[in-house]
């Protein structure tokens, strides 16, 4: 399928400051505390869930191995389900059922970064398995109920700080769970998020990486309305002026490992910067 950059002329985008906010002071008021309150619940579900990960989900994965993955794909998609519509429900946000995703062995998911959010929306995607979701280093400790998580799950772990021996070595293995994955795997390639939301340059090593592992029929998911609430300050005084939209790409079908993918790569990098472009302007992609 082709990837190239539509024709149409990108129009000029304007954006709102995160602070900005046109609602009376009595509504401010109201939505700043709906913010803490769904935080407030979220952080709780998060506490008391990691002991629940720890004695009963992870001992059954082990106890079951046929339904391993049955196993964790519920948990992992109860607890996107928890946060999402604790944000919705207790928070006012405005956060769509996301587009389903074929979760079958050879599926890629490339999703661009505006929030922490973007992991349960990934995982609420998936329609019928839990993804394989490449992860920072530094949420592998210390980090209630998510730690856990990505060793329970076996996500392939990357970091952006390591040097050049522990670099290979991070990229060896994310090959050999790429090239073994009997799930979906989902990938952030811009690997950290930009201040207006915008699609940021590509950090391409572990794409690049996973192509050359086997075919993949690669699906894009485009998503808007979070980076304005990215940081904790703007998120809790703002959850309830999230509108979150959800636009999906593909498949683009990547047959052959032993193909340079850089051209691939920028193809759909680009395709993902017109796709948002014309999300923010109505502009027909």
């Amino acid at each position: 399928m082709d990837v190239r950059r539509s024709d149409y002329p990108r129009p000029s985008i304007v954006h709102r400051p995160p602070g900005a906010s046109s609602c009376s002071p009595t509504d401010a008021v109201l939505s700043k505390l709906r913010g803490y309150l769904a935080l407030f619940v979220v952080l709780l579900g998060i506490f008391l869930c990691d002991p629940v990960q720890r004695l009963v989900v992870a001992p059954a994965a082990r106890l079951l191995p046929s339904r391993r993955v049955g196993i964790l794909t519920r948990w992992q998609r109860f607890l996107a389900h928890f946060i999402l519509r604790t944000l919705s429900t207790l928070g006012g946000a405005h956060i769509p059922t996301p587009p389903r995703l074929p979760a079958s062995p050879g599926t890629l998911v490339i999703m661009n970064h505006q929030s922490v959010l973007d992991i349960p929306l990934v995982v609420a995607s998936m329609d019928g398995a839990y993804p394989l979701i490449v992860t920072r280093r530094r949420y592998f400790r210390w980090i209630p109920l998510i730690s856990h998580m990505t060793r329970l799950y076996q996500y392939p772990m990357v970091d952006p700080a390591a040097n050049v021996t522990e670099a290979r070595d991070a990229l060896s293995k994310l090959g050999v769970v790429a090239r073994n994955a009997t799930t979906p795997v989902a990938i952030f390639p811009e690997g950290t998020r930009t201040r207006n939301g915008e699609i940021g340059r590509f950090k391409t090593r572990g794409l690049e990486t996973i192509l050359s592992q086997r075919p993949w029929t690669v699906y894009v998911l485009v998503a808007d309305g979070f980076w304005e609430r990215a940081k904790m300050k703007h998120f809790v005084n703002g959850v309830g002026r999230i509108h979150a939209r959800f636009e999906t790409l593909g498949p683009f079908l990547w047959e052959n490992p032993e193909e340079d993918p850089r051209q691939f790569i920028a193809g759909i990098r680009e395709s993902m910067v017109d796709r948002l472009s014309s999300m923010r302007t109505g502009v027909p992609a």
